[in-house]
Formats: C-alpha cells, sequence, structure tokens
C-alpha cells in the first residue's frame, strides 16, 4: 500500500488492476508484495463495494501535495483512512512532517493505522515504532482515531498505558499469534489482563495472511479459547473495529 509518488496514469484515474483478475489474485498478489498503489486499491474498491476498508498511503515528503492527493482519494476514490508506515519512511510517526495528514484525518472523520511496533531492518533505528510516538500526536491531535498496528510489541506495557490515557487510541493484534495472548511469562500479561477490563473496548483483532500458517477461521477458534470474558472476545473480534471504522 506505500507509494512514495504520484504515477501519472494512474493520478488520471487508469487502473493498473491488470483486466481479469479476480479478487483472490489480487489478495494473493498483495499479500506476498505488502503494498500495492493507492488508486489501484480504489479501483478493487469501487469494483467491490462494500466489501473492503481501505487506507492509502501518502509520504509525510510530499506536503501540502500529498495531503491534497489523500483529499482526493478519501472524498472521489471512496478510500477510508490513513495508513502511516515509520518502518518505509524512516521517519517517526510523531515527526510534524505528517502533521498537515493527521489535521486532514480530522477533518474528514477518517482514522488513521499507525506502524506501532520494533522492526528487524538494520539500516533504521528499531525503535522507530515505539508507541511513545502515539503520546505525542494523541496530545495534538485529541480527536483523531489513532489505531496502533501490531500492539506495540515489544513495549506492550507502554501502549497499555496510553490506551488508557487518550480515548482515541486503539490496538490491532496483527502479525501476533493469538495463542500467546494468554500464555504466562509471553509478555502479554498485562495486555489480556486490561484488554478484558478496562480496555475492552479498544483492542481489535488482526489477521496477517497465512501468518504462522493458520487460517482466519483456526486463529478465531484460538481467540474464542482465550480467557477472556464472552462478550469481550465479541469486541475484539468485531465490536470494537465496527466502532473504530464507524461501518
Amino acid at each position: 500500500m506505500f507509494r512514495k509518488r504520484v504515477d501519472p496514469k494512474a493520478a488520471a484515474g487508469e487502473s493498473k488492476k491488470p483486466k481479469g483478475q479476480s479478487i483472490k489474485e489480487f489478495v494473493e498478489e498483495v499479500s506476498v508484495l505488502g503494498r500495492v498503489d493507492n488508486y489501484v486499491l480504489a479501483d478493487v474498491v469501487a469494483e467491490y463495494p462494500n466489501r473492503f476498508f481501505a487506507l492509502a498511503s501518502i509520504s509525510p515528503f510530499d506536503g501540502m501535495r500529498g495531503v491534497r492527493e489523500f483529499e482526493h482519494l478519501i472524498k472521489e476514490r471512496k478510500l477510508n483512512g490513513l495508513r502511516v508506515a515509520a518502518l518505509y519512511n524512516n521517519l517517526a510517526a510523531s515527526d510534524r512532517r505528517y502533521y498537515p495528514l493527521y489535521a486532514k484525518c480530522v477533518e474528514l472523520d477518517v482514522p488513521v493505522r499507525i506502524y506501532s511496533t520494533m522492526n528487524y531492518a538494520n539500516d533504521r533505528p528499531y525503535d522507530l515504532g515505539h508507541p511513545r510516538h502515539l503520546d505525542q500526536i494523541a496530545m495534538d491531535f485529541p480527536e483523531l482515531r489513532i489505531d496502533a498496528a501490531l500492539s506495540g510489541w515489544p513495549w506492550v506495557n507502554d501502549l497499555v498505558g496510553l490506551m488508557r490515557r487518550h480515548p482515541n487510541l486503539y490496538c490491532d493484534t496483527s502479525a501476533h499469534h493469538p495463542h500467546y495472548f494468554g500464555v504466562p511469562g509471553s509478555g502479554w500479561e498485562m495486555f489480556t489482563q486490561f484488554g478484558n477490563t478496562l480496555l475492552q473496548d479498544k483492542i481489535m483483532v488482526g489477521f496477517s495472511k497465512d501468518s504462522f500458517g493458520l487460517t482466519i477461521p483456526q486463529s478465531v477458534a484460538i481467540y474464542e479459547k482465550l480467557p477472556l470474558k464472552d462478550k469481550v472476545i465479541e469486541k475484539w473480534l468485531y465490536g470494537n473495529a465496527k466502532e473504530f471504522l464507524r461501518c
């Protein structure tokens, strides 16, 4: 989903999605690449209405040009929010160069998903995605709905505290094996404890395709066996995302 510059053909509305490609084939391709052009994504959303909640990726280095493109993608191409990945941009999410995009999210009433975990790339700082960056953003934009992607690992307890502190800060569990949320000594103890009580309305289950060799139904079955109250499991799996995404 990350795109550094506008493709002139894409900006003109020309689809780059291969004609005749099925949605299954498209999802398989994106799962391998890990990213897709904003305008290709918009074409898929248009072709399969009410099936996807799509996030635009805009470079913070594009300045107001990027802000205008983002507004176009939301208003005209019907994308649904912003994706910020400090790992790709090599720029922490609290950097002021993102701020015009955050302000536009608030104006358009759309959420942002911010990469919030450790990265393993050895050519950039490992803590680009530390949850501490979310604190400043949430203070400066209290109305902004923020999803802390990947739940702040390994700084899980920091994120727990921040979600208690900021009403519009949520998280998703993508890229983590669901089994370990219920294992003592895994580092997830505080997350699961508060996720079952004070933060039960803040955690959204996320899936990564073929992650750990599990299908989505298999992952759901594991989540359903976690030491969580029945009403909390429903919130994690569906209710909280519905509230956060407003869909």
